[in-house]
C-alpha cells in the first residue's frame, strides 16, 4: 500500500434500501493519489469496495447535516468534476472528524493542482509530510499555495487578537481609545462589518453579557418590531461544541435556553437549511399575555477562520399553521455568530453573539414596549445559559453528537390562555413525518455543491493607506475606449438613490494582495481596474441561460466588432425561474506573458484555482449582511465554472444552483432582493512574486434590483 496521508472508520452514506435500517461502518484510506474504502481495516494485497483517483479535478462536496438511519451526520462527497457520477460519499457523527476528512482531501488536490508543470499537462511528483498543515484550523475553505497557506494563518491569529481586544474582558494591552477605530472595524473587507460599533451601541450588561441595540432605523417594519439587539458573551468552550450545543433542540436545550418551551422539525430543505417550528416559554404575565410561537427557517455555515454563522428567519410553510391558542411571532432576522477566541490558562475559548429582531405581534407588542423589551431579553440570555452550561458541564470528553429532531412528548401540549397546558396538537405526527420524509432520503448521484464562501481569510487588521508612488505595471492597457456605443437592458447610473441600476465601484474600496505580500502579508486598495465594465444584462428564463455572448448584438459582439477584446461574467441564479446577470468587461488587448493572459487562455484547473470574487453588501439586513459575508471567494472551488473561449472575449457561466450552501444564501437573499446594495469585484489571484501585486479585472455595484425589469434573451444557435 502506498503512504497513507490519513485513515479511520466513517459512515458510508448512500442511497436507502427498504427494510434496511442499520448504518454501515466502512474503513476509509486516503492516499495521495487515491480514495479507498474498505469492509474492516486493510490487510496486506486486500482489495478495497471501491476507490476514486485523486487529482486536481477533484472536488470536496460539503453536504452539510443530513437525518440517516435515525442519526444525525454530517456528509461529505467527493467526485471528479469530469465524471460527477462516480464518487464517494462519507459521513461523520460528529463535526470535527468531517472537517479533518474535508481538509485532508482538499489538502491533497491542492497539492496535485499545485504540482502542475508550466504546460498545465503534467504532474509532478509530491510526498505528503506529517506535521505539514499541523496547527491550522480545519475549514470548509480552499488551501490554495504556499504563499496563502501562510497567509490564512497570519490573518487569522491577528483577527483573532482583534476579536479579543475590541470587547471579550480586559485586553493584554491598554486599548487607546483616542484612535480612530471605526474606520477599520466598518473596512469592507472584514467579515464582522455587521458588527461595526457605527451600527450599534451599548444598551446594557446583564449576567456578565453586553447588550447592544442597533442604531439604524429602517421604514420597511411595522412600528410593532422592535429593533434589532444582540447579547455579546464569552464562552470557555470549543466553536464546535457551541455550535452544536446551539443547533439541538432536545431536551438538552432547557438547561441553557429559558425561552424555549419545544420545537420540532418541520422540512429538511437540504443539509445547511431546514424549516423549524419553535414554541417561546415567555414569563411576561403568562395569565394575561398570549403565548408566541415561530414557524423559521435555520441557515448554518462554517467560514474560514473557524466561526459558525446560524441565521434565522420566519417563513410560511404549508405544515405548519398558526395554531389555537397561539400568537405566531415574526422574526424578522435572528441567530447566533460563534468565533474563536485564543486559549487562556489552556482552556478554548469563543465569543457568542446572540442577535434578535422580532415582532411578537398581539397588543402586547403594539401598546406596551416593556413587553417586547423584557422578552427580548430573555431570549438574548441564552447566552449566559450556554456560558454556564459549560462551565458546570464536566464530562466533555467526547465530541457532542446532534440528536435526531422528533416529536417531544411536550409538543402535543398546547398552553391555553391562562398558561395551563390543554391537549392540542399543533402539527400532526403524520404531517411533520411527511414533510421530512423525502429529505431523510439522499440519492448518492445527486448534484449538490460544496460551500460557496471557502475563500482564505483575508482580513486586515489595521487599515493600510494606498500607495503614494504607483508604477505601471505590465498588465496595465491603456484604457481609451469609446464606451457610448455599448449598451444593456440593465440601466447605468451613478446616482447614489438610484434603483434597478448598476454603476463602477471603486477600486480603492477592495483590499488586494500588494507587491511585497509574500514577505509583510499586506494589502493595499486595488486602484485602478485592468478592464472597463461597459454595460449589464438582466435575463430571465424558464431554462439555465449559458452561453449569452451568442444573443445577437451584445456588448460582446460590439466590443469584437471594434477589435476589442472582452471577459464576459455569467451569473447564474436558479429557481422557478432562472435569472442571469452578466458583466461585459472590455479591454484593448491582453498583455503577453501577464497574469491575466495566462488567465484566458489557460486550461479550467488553472482558471477555477485563481479566479476570485470579493463581495460586499454596502446596504441590506444584518441576516443578508452575515450570510452573503465580504471574505475573497476563489469561485472555481466554489461552484462550478463553464469557461467559453471565443476568438475576442472569454465567456465565464457562474453556476450559482451547483452550490447547496450557495443556494441557502438565496433562499434568504432572493425575497429582500430590492433592498439591497452588493458590489462585487473580479480578479485573478496572484501567488508569487512574478505576480504581484494582484489588480482587479473589474468591480460593480448593483443597487435594489427588480425581478420584474429581467427580459427573456433570444439567443442564437451554437
Amino acid at each position: 500500500m502506498s503512504k497513507i496521508v490519513y485513515e479511520g472508520w466513517m459512515v458510508r452514506y448512500g442511497r436507502r434500501k427498504i427494510g434496511r435500517s442499520y448504518i454501515h461502518m466502512r474503513y476509509f484510506v486516503l492516499e495521495p493519489r487515491l480514495l479507498a474504502y474498505y469492509k474492516k481495516k486493510p490487510q496486506d494485497n486486500q482489495l478495497p469496495i471501491k476507490t476514486m483517483v485523486i487529482d486536481g479535478n477533484c472536488r470536496v462536496e460539503d453536504r452539510g447535516l443530513k437525518t440517516h438511519h435515525g442519526h444525525m451526520v454530517y456528509v461529505l462527497s467527493v467526485y471528479n468534476k469530469k465524471e460527477k457520477n462516480h464518487r464517494i460519499t462519507m459521513a461523520a457523527f460528529n463535526i470535527q472528524e468531517a472537517l479533518m476528512w474535508k481538509e485532508k482531501i482538499e489538502y491533497v488536490i491542492d497539492q496535485h493542482q499545485e504540482s502542475l508543470v508550466p504546460s498545465g499537462q503534467q504532474y509532478v511528483s509530491f510526498e505528503y509530510k506529517p506535521g505539514m498543515d499541523a496547527g491550522r484550523t480545519a475549514s470548509s475553505s480552499d488551501h490554495e499555495s504556499p504563499f496563502s497557506a501562510l497567509e490564512e494563518e497570519d490573518d487569522t491569529r491577528r483577527d483573532l487578537m482583534r476579536r479579543t481586544t475590541i470587547g471579550n474582558g480586559p485586553p493584554e494591552s491598554i486599548y487607546d481609545w483616542t484612535k480612530d477605530f471605526d474606520a477599520e472595524l466598518s473596512n469592507h473587507n472584514s467579515s464582522n462589518q455587521a458588527f461595526s460599533r457605527k451600527h450599534w451601541r451599548l444598551l446594557q450588561c446583564q449576567n456578565g453579557l453586553r447588550i447592544f441595540e442597533e442604531l439604524l432605523e429602517v421604514d420597511y417594519l411595522p412600528r410593532s418590531c422592535s429593533r434589532a439587539m444582540k447579547a455579546v458573551g464569552v464562552v470557555e468552550a470549543t466553536c464546535e461544541e457551541i455550535f452544536e450545543l446551539v443547533m439541538s433542540m432536545d431536551g438538552t436545550r432547557y438547561e441553557w435556553d429559558c425561552s424555549f418551551h419545544n420545537g420540532r422539525l418541520v422540512e429538511e430543505v437540504d443539509g445547511h437549511t431546514a424549516i423549524l417550528y419553535h414554541r417561546l416559554l415567555l414569563d411576561w404575565f403568562p395569565m394575561v399575555v398570549w403565548p408566541r410561537d415561530l414557524c423559521y427557517v435555520r441557515y448554518w455555515r462554517r467560514n474560514d477562520d473557524g466561526s459558525y454563522v446560524v441565521l434565522f428567519r420566519s417563513r410560511e410553510h404549508e405544515n405548519c399553521a398558526p395554531q389555537p391558542g397561539f400568537v405566531r411571532a415574526h422574526l424578522e432576522s435572528g441567530g447566533f455568530n460563534i468565533a474563536p477566541l485564543k486559549p487562556r490558562n489552556g482552556r478554548p475559548r469563543a465569543q457568542v453573539q446572540h442577535l434578535i429582531q422580532i415582532d411578537l405581534k398581539g397588543w402586547g407588542a403594539g401598546y406596551l414596549p416593556a413587553f417586547q423589551q423584557h422578552c427580548l431579553l430573555q431570549m438574548l440570555n441564552s447566552v449566559s445559559g450556554l456560558r454556564e452550561w459549560f462551565s458546570q458541564t464536566d464530562d466533555r470528553g467526547h465530541p457532542i453528537r446532534i440528536p435526531v429532531m422528533v416529536n417531544m412528548a411536550s409538543s402535543s401540549l398546547a398552553l391555553g390562555k391562562g398558561g395551563k397546558p390543554q391537549h392540542k396538537s399543533s402539527l400532526s405526527i403524520d404531517q411533520a413525518n411527511g414533510a421530512s420524509r423525502n429529505s431523510v432520503l439522499m440519492d448518492e448521484d445527486s448534484d449538490d455543491d460544496d460551500e460557496f464562501q471557502i475563500a482564505e481569510s483575508e482580513q486586515e487588521p489595521e487599515t493600510s493607506k494606498p500607495e503614494t508612488v504607483s508604477k505601471k505595471t505590465e498588465e496595465e492597457p491603456a484604457l481609451d475606449i469609446d464606451l457610448s456605443c455599448f449598451s444593456g437592458n440593465l440601466k447605468h447610473d451613478d446616482n447614489e438613490n438610484a434603483r434597478n441600476c448598476w454603476r463602477i465601484s471603486d477600486g480603492n474600496n477592495f483590499k488586494v494582495r500588494g507587491k511585497s505580500f509574500c514577505d509583510d502579508k499586506r494589502k493595499n486598495p486595488a486602484g485602478k481596474h485592468l478592464m472597463d465594465l461597459v454595460a449589464v444584462d438582466w435575463y430571465k428564463d424558464t431554462k439555465r441561460m449559458d452561453h449569452v455572448v451568442r444573443r445577437k448584438g451584445c456588448a460582446a459582439q460590439v466590443a469584437a466588432e471594434k477589435g476589442l477584446f472582452s471577459l464576459v461574467v455569467n451569473v447564474q441564479v436558479p429557481g422557478s425561474t432562472h435569472y442571469s446577470m452578466v458583466f461585459y468587461f472590455v479591454a484593448k488587448e491582453l498583455v503577453p506573458g501577464s497574469l491575466f493572459q495566462r488567465f484566458v487562455d489557460g486550461d479550467d484547473e488553472f482558471r477555477n484555482s485563481r479566479l476570485k470574487l470579493i463581495p460586499q453588501v454596502p446596504k441590506g439586513s444584518w441576516i443578508v449582511r452575515q450570510s452573503v459575508g465580504s471574505t475573497p471567494c476563489l469561485l472555481g472551488k466554489a461552484v462550478d465554472c463553464n469557461y467559453i473561449r471565443g476568438p475576442t472575449y472569454l465567456e465565464i457561466d457562474v453556476d450559482i444552483g451547483s452550490s447547496t450552501v450557495a443556494n441557502g444564501v438565496l433562499g434568504l437573499v432572493i425575497g429582500v432582493i430590492t433592498s439591497l446594495v452588493v458590489e462585487m469585484a473580479f480578479l485573478v489571484q496572484a501567488n508569487t512574486p512574478e505576480e504581484l501585486p494582484e489588480r482587479l479585472i473589474g468591480a460593480v455595484r448593483v443597487s435594489h434590483i427588480e425581478l420584474s425589469s429581467a427580459i427573456v434573451p433570444k439567443l442564437d444557435s451554437e
